[in-house]
């Protein structure tokens, strides 16, 4: 098989001159068979050998590759039907069934199916009754199946389904789409929308996303055809909330696609009565908002799925709720509150009672409870704690097998390894989400992973390269509709240009990444942003500004009851008092806060105190 580009006029009509054989052409056909078929290898072909069988003159050559097969399968008006039937079948179809659909006694159907095979237009693999035909292009078979009155085709397509069923029950399981397709395509919208519906279900299982999403799209597409009933907008809520739980993983958590998912099914929710068994819908347009940096909205629906599940005791909907609330008040720094919300959803999951649950939103309720609780942690200043958080929830994600589960507990594993300061774990991490992202087809986590190879790149001093990989990263992020840890994002991108020597471009990304912290309420790294910003405006020798912006910084942390936030900006006020000449009020500013940690000294943060606190006493 070669793959053939268009051919030059020499070529074109060396190949009309051996498709035709000991046929005579006159010098004008063979010109004007080379000149309409604009060296498209198939037109040429198929057009010369309609030209042979016809014999018509050179002004009767059909001008388009659609016309010349279709004037080929006139000519073969004896074994049309044949012909029609097995491109309603498929590209490729077997004798057996094109057998059982036809109808027709063996003889004439291997006569006819003789006749098909010698004009070219279908091959042959294997003898009756085992043989396999196939179309030699997809253009021939759409001309067939086109060729069908819209009646024929409708009832064609019903009996390839029943017939199908008959011979082949095993592919109900197996391929569920090839049923969907026929039933759709014989106007039978009910019988498609539970094939395609399962065709998605099955889809998602082995992680073919991409596909699955389609799948469901298609049933959603086939049940809008059937009369609106209360069924009917049990199945739809069904449908929409499963295709946003693909799409998370397919275009991203705040893609406008999902949100239109997690829309609808909110509303088709909320009027068939807050149903328990599709608390997707709820929790999924909550997640949706958070992912978009609208937290106040994410955080009401999170409420809302509270206030719904308590009286009535569900505790599903108690563990998406918690896990919900817990999740977007982490992203708005309540740190307290996010801890208790995200530990609640951890005491009350069962892994027996609450199985469904998994199946229904599509992410693990306990691996993702663990990997944002690990952030929650750090922040509070138990480095030592978060990290055996983040590590468990990749072992139960590896546990599960299951690839999206995996890709958001790697991600968040390799930002809190970014902030912990653990370079060759980080590097790890995030070149294991890149490949699964990649394999998998996740555009989200993909972004992800390319930010922190850039960072990793950036600390390992390829600046130049990972300022790049940073800034594409970034832009395929926000691609995606995400704007939550988009702050951290450009802070991440703030200390690259720093290194760099880019000062002001580094003190232009700080200003960038606190206008998201206005924007957005997503203050959970804002004391950070603000030390930052005092830092590069210190070498600037901005000292006053500087002093103001630690101050804030430092009651930033203490409002959040962040401790680790909390140390970084003493660290900082304590160096500039030191460089001041100011060393017992350095020592009172640092101690006390130093002095609260009774673990991680392990980490850089620590270490760096402790350096800073040596010194000062030393003196």
């Amino acid at each position: 098989m070669l793959a053939l580009n268009r051919l030059d006029q020499h070529e074109r009509t060396a190949l009309i001159e051996q498709i035709a054989g000991t046929a005579a052409l006159l010098d004008e056909v063979i010109d004007q068979i080379a000149d309409r078929t604009d060296g498209v290898p198939l037109f040429i072909e198929e057009l010369t050998k309609s030209v042979l069988e016809s014999g018509v003159p050179a002004v009767g050559i059909p001008t388009t590759l659609h016309d010349s097969l279709m004037a080929r399968l006139d000519r073969l008006s004896s074994v049309r039907r044949v012909a029609q039937i097995g491109a309603a079948i498929g590209r490729q179809f077997p004798y057996g069934l094109l057998q059982a659909v036809s109808r027709l006694d063996e003889d004439e159907l291997r006569a006819a199916l003789g006749r098909l095979v010698a004009s070219e237009l279908v091959f042959q693999r294997g003898t009756p009754p085992d043989a396999v035909y196939a179309f030699k292009h997809a253009l021939v078979q759409d001309v067939a199946h086109d060729s069908l009155l819209r009646s024929a085709r409708q009832q064609l397509h019903a009996q390839i389904a029943e017939a199908l069923e008959a011979q082949s029950p095993s592919l109900i399981v197996s391929s569920p789409e090839i049923f969907a397709q026929h039933y759709a395509e014989a106007g039978l919208a009910e019988k498609a929308v539970a094939y395609w519906g399962k065709a998605g279900r099955e889809s998602a299982a082995r992680s073919a996303m991409a596909e699955a999403a389609a799948q469901f799209q298609k049933a959603l597409d086939q049940l809008a055809l059937l009369p609106h009933t209360p069924e009917r907008q049990r199945q739809e809520l069904e449908l929409v909330s499963a295709l946003g739980a693909v799409l998370n993983a397919v275009k991203g958590f705040a893609a406008p696609e999902t949100g239109h998912a997690y829309g609808r099914a909110r509303a088709l929710w909320e009027q068939l009565g807050f149903p328990s068994e599709f608390l997707q819908a709820p929790y999924g347009l909550s997640a949706y908002h958070f992912s978009r940096g609208e937290l106040d909205l994410a955080l009401s629906l999170g409420q809302d799925l509270l206030r719904l599940s308590r009286p009535r005791g569900d505790s599903g909907g108690l563990i998406l709720g918690h896990i919900s609330s817990g999740l977007t008040l982490m992203f708005a720094g309540r740190f307290a509150s996010s801890q208790s919300h995200l530990g609640k959803a951890l005491a009350l999951y069962d892994p027996i009672s609450n199985h469904s649950l998994v199946d229904q939103v599509g992410f693990h309720p306990q691996v993702v409870s663990r990997g944002y609780l690990a952030c929650v942690l750090f922040c509070l200043g138990f480095p030592h704690q978060a990290l055996a958080q983040s590590n468990a929830a990749i072992a139960q994600a590896r546990g599960l097998a299951h690839p999206r589960f995996l890709a958001g507990s790697l991600a968040i594993g390799v930002r809190l390894l970014s902030l912990v300061g653990d370079d060759a774990a980080s590097e790890e991490r995030a070149d294991e989400l890149v490949a699964l992202a990649i394999e998998q087809g996740f555009p989200y986590w993909r972004s992800y992973g390319t930010i922190y190879r850039g960072w990793i790149k950036v600390r390992n001093g390829d600046v130049t390269e990972g300022i790049s990989l940073l800034r594409i990263g970034s832009a395929a992020y926000r691609a995606t509709g995400a704007e939550q840890w988009m702050a951290h994002n450009v802070a991440l991108l703030s200390i690259a240009s720093e290194i760099a020597g880019q000062f002001e471009e580094a003190l232009t990304q700080v200003d960038e990444a606190l206008q998201i912290v206005e924007r957005t309420g997503e203050r959970w790294f804002a004391a950070e942003l603000n030390r930052r910003r005092g830092e590069l405006l210190l070498r600037q020798g901005h000292t006053k500004v500087a002093e103001e912006l630690y101050y804030k910084a430092l009651n930033i942390a203490r409002e959040q009851e962040a401790k680790l936030w909390e140390l970084r900006a003493a660290v900082s006020l304590a160096r500039l008092r030191r460089d001041q000449g100011q060393r017992a009020e350095a020592h009172t500013l640092l101690a006390p806060v130093y002095g609260w940690f009774t673990e991680g000294f392990g980490t850089q943060d620590l270490k760096d105190a402790e350096a800073l606190l040596d010194e000062l006493e030393g003196a």
